[in-house]
């Protein structure tokens, strides 16, 4: 029997349809209308067209969106003092500067500058600290995308064996955090794993972050596993034209597993929405609002 396949179009809609209710709420009872800057040096395609997307998906979903675009040739000097000016206005309630920057920049710091309660990446040290000691935190997008994108298969991920193949501080590790929010016993994979498929077999609920294109295979998989697949490569395709794929060989494991993500339509599209579900909840620690 194929697999469930995981619409991450439809649950993003979903999750930003949540974030336009809430920010109509925060509007009516404390009179706040959230506001997002997001921060782009240089003249990066991708991240122009990323940027741009959630500029709109901001302002469609009733917040305010801030956008600051610098020539790369700007200095790590002015970018810390416009995160600084960021940190101190009150109409900000979430930063985001968009990676990667340019190389005279060091990247760590400028993130590090970002006050901890602004941070809507989920990157500074203390909202990592936050997260993995269970106190109220900014998680990072897109481990957060991939833990409701989980919780649509099975709503409660209490007891499951979960596998994390990656240990990155934007996925593998975030991710590794939640899955322990969630009560499930949880296994960090990576490269220097001994017999990874063997570890990956027991996995009932299986997220691969490695940036390997379609590194895991069909006998990688326990039958009836949820797959969520991270990973976003681009690899040749047919007619001199590229191809976007997982980190997992989509076809043959949507033969045995329970439910997948495809690559792309999985959880690409969550980043943005829980971007701005973290800019709800950066507006209301902000505001010491309890949920």
């Amino acid at each position: 029997m194929a697999a469930q396949i995981i619409d991450g179009k439809a649950i993003a809609a979903d999750v930003r349809k949540q974030v336009a209710v809430d920010v109509k709420a925060l509007q009516a009872s404390h009179g706040l209308t959230p506001g997002l800057a997001v921060v782009l040096v240089g003249e990066d395609p991708a991240s122009k067209v990323y940027v741009k997307n959630k500029a709109a998906q901001t302002v469609e979903v009733g917040m305010q969106s801030f956008e600051y675009k610098l020539a790369d040739t700007t200095s790590e000097s002015e970018i810390l003092a416009l995160v600084q000016r960021l940190n101190a206005n009150p109409n900000v309630n979430g930063i985001l500067v968009q990676l990667p920057l340019p190389k005279h920049v060091n990247a760590e710091k400028v993130l590090n500058s970002i006050h901890p309660d602004k941070d809507v990446d989920g990157f500074h040290p203390t909202n990592v600290g936050r997260l993995w000691i269970g106190e109220r935190a900014l998680v990072p997008c897109t481990p957060t995308g991939s833990a409701i994108l989980a919780k649509t298969v099975a709503k409660d991920l209490k007891g499951l064996n979960a596998v994390v193949i990656g240990r990155s501080n934007i996925v593998g590790k975030p991710m590794a955090a939640l899955l322990l929010r969630e009560s499930c016993t949880v296994t960090i994979a990576h490269s220097k794993t001994k017999d990874l498929p063997a570890v990956c077999r027991g996995a009932d609920l299986l997220v691969a972050a490695v940036g390997i294109p379609e590194m895991v295979k069909r006998d990688w998989i326990k039958p009836g596993a949820i797959v969520i697949d991270v990973g976003i490569n681009r690899v040749p395709g047919e007619n001199g034209k590229t191809k976007l794929v997982g980190d997992v060989a989509y076809d043959e494991c949507a033969e045995v597993a329970g439910a997948i993500t495809p690559v792309p339509g999985g959880v690409g599209p969550m980043t943005i929405a829980c971007l701005l579900q973290n800019t709800i909840v950066a507006a209301k620690i902000q505001k010491g609002i309890k949920d």
